[in-house]
C-alpha cells in the first residue's frame, strides 16, 4: 500500500511544527525522513498513525483519508513505533509482542495457530525467540526497542511508520534491523538520524526543515554536500561507501559549522 501525505499541517502545544508537507511513501519501498532536530520528523509520523489530528491537509492510504477508516481497520494497515516507548509493561516479551493481534480480536478471543505463528516469527525476526518468557521490565533499552519493533511486525501490516527506530541498539542491531526492514519489503515511513544509513537502507529520502519538505529524491539526488550545509550545517563531502556503493557522509568534524551567508541554497 503507498503513503501519501498532502499539504499536512500539524500544530503541537499551540505552534505549528509541520507547514504544507508533501510526501509519497510508495509501495514496497522504504521511505527516510531526515532533518536536524526539531524539523518536524516526529510530529509528521505521529500524524500519519493518527497519534495527532492535522489542523489541514490529509494522510491518504491507497486514496483513502486515512481519519475515514475506524481505529482498529486503521491498525490492520498501519503499524507505529513511536519515540515514545510506553510505560514499563508488566508482561513477559511473548506478551508485549503479542498486544500486536489487538486489531484483530473480539473482546476476549483467545489466539489462534495464525496469532502464534505470527508472534513467533516476529520474536524470531528481531532475534528475541529465546527471551520470550522474561519480562519487559527486566530488559536493557536495546532489547526492549528489538521487542517493541517485533509487536510491529506481529501487526502483520501493510505499512510500517518507525520514529528513530535504531536508538538504544548498538552497531550490530542496527545493521541487523535495517537489513530486517530491507527484507521485509513492506511500505515503510521511518525517520533516522544516521545519514549514511538512511543513505544505504531507503529507496527515497524526503528531507524536512523547519516544518517543510525541502528536498525529496533517491539518496544520492537529495545528500548534496549543499544541502547538507544548508539544513545540518555541517561541512561535509558525500563519498562512495567503499564496501557497498552506498553513498556515504563524511562529516568534517573539526570544521566550525558554515555562516549563515555561506550556506548555498537548497533546491526545492
Amino acid at each position: 500500500m503507498r503513503i501519501d501525505v498532502e499539504d499536512l499541517h500539524v500544530a503541537y502545544a499551540g505552534r505549528t511544527v509541520v507547514a504544507g508537507a508533501h510526501l509519497i511513501a510508495r509501495a514496497g519501498e522504504i521511505t527516510g525522513l531526515v532533518g536536524p532536530n526539531g524539523s518536524g520528523k516526529s510530529t509528521l509520523l505521529r500524524a500519519v498513525y493518527r497519534h495527532l489530528k492535522p489542523v489541514a491537509g490529509r494522510v491518504l492510504l491507497d486514496g483513502t483519508d486515512l481519519r475515514e477508516l475506524t481505529p482498529a481497520r486503521s491498525a490492520r494497515h498501519v503499524a507505529a513505533l513511536p519515540q515514545e516507548r510506553g510505560g514499563d509493561f508488566e508482561l513477559t516479551v511473548r506478551e508485549v509482542v503479542a498486544m500486536g493481534r489487538t486489531p484483530y480480536k473480539r473482546a476476549f478471543a483467545g489466539e489462534d495457530a495464525t496469532d502464534r505463528d505470527l508472534v513467533a516469527g516476529a520474536l524470531a525476526g528481531v532475534g528475541m525467540a529465546a527471551a520470550a518468557g522474561r519480562r519487559f521490565t527486566a530488559l536493557s533499552g536495546g532489547e526492549r526497542q528489538r521487542v517493541l519493533l517485533a509487536r510491529a511486525f506481529a501487526q502483520d501490516p501493510d505499512v510500517l511508520v518507525l520514529d528513530e527506530p535504531t536508538n538504544h541498539l548498538d552497531i550490530r542491531h542496527q545493521v541487523e534491523l535495517l537489513a530486517l526492514l530491507r527484507a521485509q519489503r513492506r511500505t515503510t515511513l521511518v525517520s533516522l538520524h544516521d545519514l549514511s544509513a538512511a543513505a544505504s537502507v531507503c529507496d527515497r529520502l524526503h528531507v524536512l526543515h523547519g516544518g517543510a519538505v525541502v528536498a525529496s529524491g533517491p539518496p544520492r539526488e537529495v545528500l548534496t554536500p549543499a544541502l547538507l550545509a544548508e539544513v545540518f550545517g555541517v561541512r561535509a563531502a558525500v563519498v562512495e561507501h567503499p564496501l557497498t556503493g552506498d553513498p556515504l557522509i563524511a562529516v568534517d568534524h573539526r570544521a566550525p559549522a558554515p555562516a549563515p551567508g555561506d550556506a548555498v541554497a537548497v533546491e526545492r
